[in-house]
């Protein structure tokens, strides 16, 4: 078992920050959506227009955003799109303390905080390529991911408790004041960055807003990865709202046990993401793609056959578990082959496209499975859902299409 890999004070202060916005968002997890309940009184077909609508029209404003990410120093960007999040954030506890919240101002921020969200991953992804070490990237993006998989363990029961005993907009708050003090850690790092040069040509040009899609579809691992996670993600995330249904209203489980049911399992985030360097250097890059991302998949059906009382709660958590695992381990290795394999002066437009596409299906592919849901019902769509997710690894790359020019493996561990 090696000793844990120093990767600098610098990484350390970006990790830093990355914690503190992720147990941020944590607490505040699916607070829009409780709110527009709560105080504005909204039914379902508003809450789901909320959850898909600004995510949506979030997407779409951060196409143009990826040229002017990709041309600046990213340290700057990610300050400025840590404020732009607090700073639409604070607008709902102060327009609710003036009694004059309403659905479109949840809406607006909605957007406003997706959009901002891609391009701060697309910005602190070319960011962290730049400061580390190419052998140090799995470590580091493995790290990252242990974080956000302890961050949605932990911070969504404490918000609900917050809720509980201040108000709905306590978690709202919590999260504003993270993205604040995210900024606040960014701004200390002290690491010299280059500016980009830009072609001659203007960075914002039609064509630009598509390069990070040519670059995706025409390299032969990242074309096959992009198709095979856009499906995965969206059938995946399709499942979250049936099951919240079939749980809550049809199977009669308390509030209490529906949020153990989602919590527990994602501290297997840890452990996969921990394996992570170790299962890369002992079979390898494309081992992980095939097995993992076949691994991660065959699980889902398995929610079909929850039942009421202890033994459903049981099957739902161990379901949840076996697919966190894998796609915690799946995911740092995608992340780090992804900013290996992308040019430097690609990096934040080829992360915004992936995240663009990735949104997409995952708002059109929730939108399909409720409507077969309304026709039928949330069992039959579940079943639906973790049949299709059977054949995705029929996208996975074949070793040939991930093997070209590929890095040796590093033999050191997190």
């Amino acid at each position: 078992m090696g000793g844990r890999r120093r990767l600098g004070r610098e990484f350390g202060r970006l990790w830093a920050s990355y914690a503190v916005s992720a147990y941020g968002s944590g607490l505040g997890f699916g607070a829009l959506p409780l709110i527009a309940v709560l105080v504005l009184h909204a039914g379902p077909a508003e809450v789901s227009v909320l959850s898909a609508t600004g995510p949506a029209v979030g997407a779409l404003i951060a196409v143009p955003l990826a040229p002017w990410v990709e041309f600046r120093r990213k340290r700057p960007v990610m300050i400025m799109m840590d404020l732009v999040r607090f700073a639409a954030m604070a607008t709902i506890p102060v327009a609710y303390a003036l009694g004059r919240l309403g659905f479109v101002q949840l809406l607006v921020v909605s957007a406003v905080v997706a959009a901002a969200k891609i391009a701060f991953n697309a910005a602190s992804g070319a960011y962290l390529k730049a400061l580390v070490r190419p052998d140090d990237l799995l470590v580091a993006n493995a790290r990252f991911e242990s974080t956000n998989w302890s961050s949605i363990a932990v911070g969504p029961p404490l918000g609900g408790a917050a809720i509980g005993l201040l108000g709905p907009v306590t978690t709202v708050v919590a999260d504003a004041l993270s993205y604040l003090l995210s900024a606040l850690g960014i701004t200390a790092i002290r690491h010299q960055e280059e500016t980009p040069r830009t072609t001659g040509k203007s960075p914002v040009r039609a064509g630009a807003l598509l390069d990070g899609w040519r670059h995706i579809m025409s390299h032969p691992g990242l074309r096959p990865l992009y198709l095979n996670q856009m499906l995965v993600a969206g059938l995946i995330m399709a499942t979250e709202p049936l099951l919240a249904v079939l749980l809550l209203r049809q199977l009669g489980f308390p509030p209490w046990q529906y949020a153990l049911a989602f919590a527990a399992p994602c501290l297997g985030g840890l452990i996969g993401s921990r394996l992570a360097p170790r299962v890369v250097a002992r079979f390898g890059r494309h081992q992980v793609f095939r097995t993992v991302g076949t691994l991660r998949v065959i699980w889902l059906i398995g929610l079909v056959l929850v039942r009421p009382g202890t033994v459903g709660l049981v099957t739902v958590i161990a379901v949840e578990l076996a697919i966190i695992v894998n796609m915690s381990l799946y995911s740092p290795v995608l992340a780090t082959y992804r900013l290996e394999h992308t040019p430097k002066h690609l990096v934040a437009r080829t992360l915004t496209a992936w995240s663009i596409g990735q949104q997409a299906s995952i708002a059109v592919l929730t939108a399909l499975a409720g409507l077969l849901a309304d026709i039928t019902s949330p069992r039959t769509a579940l079943t639906v859902a973790g049949l299709l997710i059977l054949a995705t690894p029929l996208l996975l790359p074949r070793q040939e299409q991930t093997s070209r020019h590929e890095p040796e493996p590093s033999r050191s561990h997190s």
